[in-house]
């Protein structure tokens, strides 16, 4: 009788322990299926963002592209995915033209912003996480962030990519 008894025990346990494990692997599932989206300081940097980082403070200078020379915005763009191991191009209409756009809401760092300034496509920003942003502004500034969510940019961004 007493095995009778843990029999039905040990085999009522078993198919509880069977419906909780179900019922654990339905949730992960059904969790796997929604989408949450990434935080944005959960991102990886990546090199680009990591050798661009490198240079902040560098000041900047028209036609530069190099730390010893300083940058212009495009050449901290050259310098920064060629340091990486990207052949990219090295002026700011030849990048516009080569990037694949992508929307502001999928933006990861390394992504390039462009912004027209006098009227046509004349900065370029690499996208650093978190509605910010890694250039080099103009003449007498240094390699600095700039943020999205000043209305100077916001009014001034026209596209936002990466390279192909």
């Amino acid at each position: 009788m007493k095995r009778i008894t843990a029999f039905r025990h040990c085999t009522g346990m078993m198919v509880g322990m069977q419906a909780a494990i179900s019922a654990l692997l339905a949730g992960a599932i059904l969790a796997g299926c929604s989408f949450q989206p990434v935080q944005q300081s959960a991102l990886p940097k990546g090199p680009v963002m990591s050798i661009a980082e490198t240079l902040l403070g560098t000041p900047y200078r028209y036609g530069g592209n190099s730390p010893q020379s300083g940058f212009d915005c495009s050449g901290l763009v050259w310098y920064a995915y060629s340091e990486a191991g990207y052949v990219v191009p090295r002026t700011t209409a030849a990048q516009f033209a080569a990037i694949h756009p992508v929307d502001r809401s999928r933006l990861l760092p390394g992504h390039l912003l462009f912004f027209r300034i006098d009227g046509k496509p004349s900065h370029v920003g690499i996208y650093a996480g978190n509605n910010r942003f890694l250039h080099a502004p103009s003449s007498g500034k240094l390699v600095s962030y700039g943020s999205l969510s000043n209305p100077y940019w916001q009014a001034r961004l026209i596209k936002a990519g990466r390279f192909r």
